[in-house]
């Protein structure tokens, strides 16, 4: 009947103990099993002596070409050729083991049944020739046969009784390996999170500093300016929105040949005020004497009907332009827009703009290469974060590998934390 479940916190701890309570059961046994491997191990020795002279004596007669004895002296040369190449493949094993030892009795199985063959089918055959040798082969052969015999025997009949027993401590072995190699790799982690957070700090540095350049400073007043010009073409756009089906109709006309009267560089200018207004006011002199002069020409074409404008399209085009061409109703944004961009060119082309320029280039480069050299450690943190926890896994299996083995081999319940 099994006793309460036995609490261990090492795998050493269950090593030891283990030890204490099962060394009179495997003691024993890996004593015969060393024994009957060593008795196994030389009796193969032997039939490697006799196979070996069973081959120098065959290879004698071949030479000598005595003809009544040629043929049979080439089938044992071969024969003897066969034996070593086979007891040759042959591994002893030099650690103790149930898996190690039955696959060594497998091997010499495998052996023995293919030699038992050739011996029914060619001693026969050689006879009457190597009397000697072949009795000689064979009493060593027989022996270790019986040799075999006892080793299987034990292995299938004894050793086996204690093999989960043994496979426990293989695995408290493997046990001990993995969590030394679990601990490294727990190291390891904290070494790459020791590299990490000084990285990311670095990063957190330099952001803020690239922050404080771009809202400080000529930036900040930079930006500010863009959005006042901003503002400002919008309001040109509504100031003008009367004249833009006016203008893309004159523009079509003009381009179709017309005779509009309309210059290539009126042209140009036509479609910058409606695209970007903003930087055809601020381009022309004073009193925006370019629009003027187009907006005179697109009277004319409005009077002549030539744009085919809808009553209402017109009649909204020509207030706009008697405000523009009689109360200069774009004077004050003219002048707004010329300061404006007066103010964004003296910004931009400031020695203090071309320093903070130059910070914002470098601390971006720096923040570049720390973000990549953080992705990096990231992803070596990644797969030592996978590793530790494969490890972890295999542990906790071997852990309840070893308590199923121990329960089952001696009947006593252990927990390893």
């Amino acid at each position: 009947m099994l006793t309460e479940t036995i609490q261990f916190s090492s795998s050493a701890e269950v090593k030891r103990w283990l030890e204490e309570k099962t060394s009179s059961i495997l003691s024993p046994v890996h004593a015969q099993a060393k024994k009957l491997r060593d008795e196994m191990n030389m009796s193969i020795q032997s039939i490697g002596e006799v196979s070996k002279l069973l081959l120098d004596n065959s290879s004698k007669e071949i030479e000598r070409r005595n003809m009544k004895v040629y043929n049979r002296a080439r089938a044992l040369n071969k024969l003897a050729r066969l034996f070593l190449d086979r007891l040759k493949k042959i591994t002893t094993p030099e650690e103790i083991s149930y898996d190690n030892l039955n696959k060594y009795a497998q091997e010499i199985q495998k052996v023995i049944i293919v030699t038992d063959i050739d011996i029914r089918n060619w001693f026969p055959r050689i006879s009457p020739f190597f009397i000697m040798d072949r009795r000689k082969f064979l009493t060593v052969y027989e022996r270790a046969k019986i040799a075999y015999k006892a080793l299987n025997d034990f292995v299938t009949e004894e050793y086996i009784k204690t093999k989960t027993l043994e496979e426990a401590y293989l695995l408290l072995n493997d046990l001990q390996n993995l969590q030394k190699q679990s601990e490294t790799i727990g190291q390891e982690k904290e070494q790459i999170k020791n590299e990490r957070i000084p990285v990311e700090k670095e990063i957190c540095d330099l952001e803020k500093k690239l922050c404080e350049l771009k809202t400080r400073g000529p930036i900040d007043t930079l930006n500010s300016v863009n959005l006042e010009i901003e503002a400002l073409c919008a309001e040109l756009k509504h100031a003008l929105r009367h004249l833009q089906k006016p203008f893309i109709k004159m523009q079509a006309l003009a381009t179709s040949g017309g005779g509009v009267g309309i210059t290539p560089d009126e042209l140009k200018k036509v479609n910058q005020y409606l695209e970007q207004p903003f930087e055809a006011l601020t381009s022309e002199q004073n009193g925006y004497p370019g629009l003027k002069e187009i907006l005179q020409k697109l009277v004319a074409l409005m009077a002549e009907d030539k744009l085919k404008l809808k009553d209402d399209k017109a009649r909204k085009a020509e207030q706009s332009i008697n405000e523009i061409l009689k109360q200069d109703s774009l004077a004050k944004l003219q002048i707004k827009s010329k300061e404006l961009a007066n103010t964004k060119q003296q910004l931009m082309v400031s020695s203090t703009m071309d320093e903070v320029k130059r910070s914002v280039s470098v601390f971006q480069e720096q923040l570049d290469l720390l973000k990549g050299r953080k992705t990096s450690i990231e992803t070596h943190e990644i797969v030592k974060d996978n590793a530790y926890n494969e490890s972890v896994d295999k542990i906790n299996n071997i852990k309840r590998s070893i308590e199923r083995d121990i329960c089952s081999s001696i009947e006593i319940k252990i927990k390893i934390s």
